[in-house]
């Protein structure tokens, strides 16, 4: 449409020769003009054209406006021509419906006539079932003449009746009714030998529907075992809440019976005994809708979930028919076999509670049953019976509880059985079954239940000690004060005292250690309720176990000296904490702690083991720093002898080990007084013995004089280490006889008073009591060793009389070396 309105637009005179002198790119534009023209609205066509007129070729774009023009028309003469054999289709196509609906409206008349033609038969029809009435009445006639027959069809019929109606019982009573009294009166007729003849066919089949009833009942239950089960265990659970005193009543479940159970006891010989409850659907026979029948909000009885009347109609049927044997070793029978099948575990029961819960309800259910069959039938089971079944079934019950409650390794899940089996035990307990054999095995089930729970505490007594930094733990504020006494029972005046900020002496392992020891206690607890156990085994099992995390610590031998005193500070704490454990065992259980029942924690002599374990680690850890400085002694054993006056200083190595000393002793202020005490006495005593050995080292063959004056030297900076108290307690000079038998020793040599030495040995005043001959002769030979190599080509006199000297004091000792032997 936009190209046909353009086409009336008016060219100049001179378009035509500007189009001629137009340019390819003019064509080119004008081409780009006409597609733009054929894609835009026309409402925004207006500037399209403008570019148009606003060039000199318009009269060439007009050109191309009307080619573009008549190829469009083109296009839409062919487009109809195309449509157009359709359209004649179509208007032939309606024209050959309009015939068909002539053939149509043919067929429809065609069809009216045949239907009027039918008429006429139903009409004959009609006077046909008008003679059939007839032909009623004459029946009617007839049987008016057959009333002296009408009770045995009306014995009959309620027959039949109370056979569709499942009521079995009283079909046998009007069968034998009907055979012995009704049918010799009214005769010889062919009807009433029909009736004799079906008599034991009917007797026949009621004995096997009832039979049938029998096996959907026996199916019905073993299928709702777990069901029947469940609802017991409720019911047990409410009694037990209404009377916590249940285990001395063993009936009184039983004496629970539903009104309907008490109104329909059954006997034999009465219709109403055999006839009670709701009817038995085919599908589930024997299990009732309970919540239409209890009116009250009482948890139902499990008896109420079952319909019995086929086990009752089917023992009075049996009984009748003189069968009773045959139908009490058929039941029997089939609830052994049943017996064994609710008694076999599955293979996977023990992976969750839900599983251990089916396996205790189905066993309820099955034994609730039998219970009511053995106390409302008489004689079709029997107390041997019943017993032989739960001697069997508690046999099975304890060796499928041991066997896969071994598999469990969650405390949980074991408290849960635990209550689980509680719950099961008393709800049969109540129905008059023995149960302490399940008692019994939940006392072994304890033991297991304290090695999971002791493997857990375990686990996180280990996460507690690799989280503690060993550090006292400070306090700014009062709240933060509260917040630790209230975890720890700390009892110290001199720490309340103490103004904020302040730091108790114990890191936060303590308290951590102390409640998770509570929660441990709580959860042996757990296990004991409803059991009246006592769990001191337990208890005493997890302070055994407290010990062995806690001495991995120290197997690390560069562990700080500080970390070991935290340690000991924090194992001190437990230790005199234990006591309040018992109070609280105590409290919890309501047992005196002063009776004999009284809960006893070894917890003193295992916490104690720990500490001492620390304090030989301390001691042992102090040795080891002191050789790690002692490896860095370089003496010059051939050293020259200082002179007279000359002041020696002590070796750089001992300056630094004992300034380490000292660094580590200010630590052990908080630590027991002995401990500290005797870590230092230790500590002494191995840098003493450390250096004796240094001096009597078969690997040294020289000694001089120099060298033996240095090593005074230190040992005088030892001696001035113990006689300053690094560590509080010590009496007088007591530290400094650690260093006692080096100091005599290098006396001696240095000041080399051997006349002395050797009139005075033995005596209890002798100077040099602690000298040893057999080392002072060690020493000497070294000395000798080193004079007679230096003097060789020495031919001083002096040197020559100091060898003999020496060779004279050798002597001297060796002789009284072999006087004292």
């Amino acid at each position: 449409m936009t190209l046909y309105r353009c086409s009336h637009l008016e060219v100049p005179p001179d378009s035509v020769k500007r189009g001629k002198m137009a340019s390819v790119e003019t064509a080119a534009e004008h081409e780009r003009i006409l597609r733009e023209i054929e894609s835009t609205d026309t409402n925004c066509i207006g500037p399209t054209l403008r570019s148009v007129y606003d060039g000199q070729e318009h009269g060439l774009f007009m050109e191309k406006l009307d080619v573009r023009i008549r190829n469009h028309d083109r296009e839409i003469e062919k487009m109809c021509n195309h449509h157009f054999q359709g359209f004649v289709d179509s208007i032939t196509e309606l024209l050959k419906v309009r015939g068909e609906a002539q053939k149509l409206k043919s067929q429809v008349i065609e069809t009216n006539n045949r239907l009027q033609d039918d008429g006429k038969e139903l009409i004959g029809s009609m006077e046909e079932l008008k003679r059939c009435r007839v032909q009623q009445r004459n029946i009617a006639t007839t049987i008016d003449k057959l009333t002296h027959c009408l009770p045995v069809l009306e014995m009959y019929s309620r027959l039949q009746e109370q056979m569709k109606a499942k009521r079995y019982y009283p079909a046998l009573r009007t069968l034998e009714q009907l055979e012995q009294t009704c049918l010799p009166r009214a005769g010889q007729y062919r009807f009433c030998s029909i009736m004799a003849e079906n008599i034991p066919k009917l007797r026949t089949q009621i004995r096997d529907t009832a039979m049938t009833q029998l096996r959907d009942f026996l199916e019905s239950i073993r299928k709702h075992s777990d069901k029947i089960g469940e609802t017991a265990i409720k019911q047990a659970q409410v009694q037990r809440s209404l009377d916590s005193s249940i285990s001395t009543q063993p009936r009184a479940l039983i004496g629970r019976r539903s009104r309907k159970e008490v109104s329909a006891t059954p006997g034999v010989g009465t219709e109403r005994d055999v006839h009670f409850g709701s009817p038995v659907s085919q599908q589930d026979s024997g299990i009732r809708d309970v919540e239409d029948d209890e009116e009250d909000e009482e948890v139902p009885g499990a008896q109420d979930l079952v319909d019995f009347s086929p086990v009752y109609r089917c023992l009075h049927i049996y009984t009748v028919l003189g069968l009773r044997d045959t139908f009490e070793n058929y039941y029997r029978k089939q609830r052994r076999k049943q017996a064994r099948l609710v008694l076999q575990p599955h293979s996977n029961m023990h992976e969750t509670l839900e599983g251990y819960r089916r396996y205790f309800n189905q066993i309820v259910g099955f034994f609730v049953v039998e219970d009511h069959v053995l106390h409302t039938t008489q004689g079709l089971v029997n107390r041997a019976y019943v017993e032989e079944l739960w001697e069997l079934a508690l046999s099975k019950i304890v060796a499928a509880l041991r066997t896969h409650s071994s598999y469990c390794d969650d405390p949980d899940l074991v408290l849960d059985l635990k209550n689980l089996i509680v719950l099961f035990a008393d709800t049969l307990q109540g129905y008059g079954f023995p149960v302490s054999q399940l008692f019994d095995m939940l006392l072994e089930m304890r033991e297991q239940y304290g090695e999971i729970l002791l493997k857990r505490w375990n686990v996180t007594f280990r996460q507690v000690l690799d989280q503690d930094n060993f550090s006292p733990i400070p306090v700014s504020t009062e709240q933060q004060y509260r917040h630790y006494t209230s975890q720890f029972p700390l009892q110290d005046p001199e720490l309340e005292k103490l103004p904020f900020p302040k730091k108790f002496p114990f890191s936060e392992f303590v308290p951590k250690v102390y409640c998770q020891i509570k929660e441990f206690i709580y959860a042996c607890l757990k296990y004991s309720e409803d059991l009246h156990l006592r769990y001191t085994t337990v208890c005493v099992l997890f302070l055994l176990e407290f010990c062995p995390p806690l001495s991995t610590q120290f197997e690390n031998p560069n562990i700080p000296c500080t970390k070991l005193v935290q340690v000991i500070i924090n194992t001190t704490h437990l230790e005199q904490s234990c006591h309040f454990l018992e109070e609280f065992i105590s409290n919890i259980t309501n047992v005196p702690p002063d009776t004999v029942n009284a809960t006893k924690l070894y917890g003193t002599s295992t916490f104690k083991d720990a500490r001492h374990a620390a304090e030989a680690e301390i001691y042992t850890n102090l040795n080891a720093k002191i050789d790690q400085f002692l490896q860095l002694a370089d003496y010059n054993w051939l050293a020259a002898e200082q002179r007279v006056g000359t002041p020696l200083t002590a070796s750089d190595y001992l300056i630094d080990l004992i300034a380490f000393l000292n660094s580590t002793f200010a630590v052990f202020t908080n630590l027991p007084g002995k401990v500290a005490q005797t870590a230092c006495m230790s500590t002494c005593k191995h840098i003493s013995t450390s250096l004796m050995q240094l001096l009597i080292d078969p690997e040294i063959r020289q000694i001089s004089m120099g060298a033996l004056q240095q090593l005074s030297a230190d040992v005088k900076e030892c001696e001035s280490f113990a006689r300053a108290g690094p560590v509080a307690g010590f009496q007088g000079d007591t530290l400094l006889l650690a260093f006692s038998d080096l100091r005599q020793l290098l006396d001696l040599f240095t000041q080399w008073d051997w006349s002395t030495y050797l009139a005075d040995y033995g005596k209890p005043t002798c100077r040099y009591l602690r000298v040893n001959p057999n080392t002072a002769l060690a020493l000497l030979e070294k000395m000798k060793e080193m004079s007679r190599k230096n003097n060789v080509f020495n031919f001083r006199k002096m040197d020559r009389d100091k060898q003999k000297l020496i060779d004279t004091v050798i002597k001297q000792l060796r002789n009284l070396i072999a006087g004292l032997r």
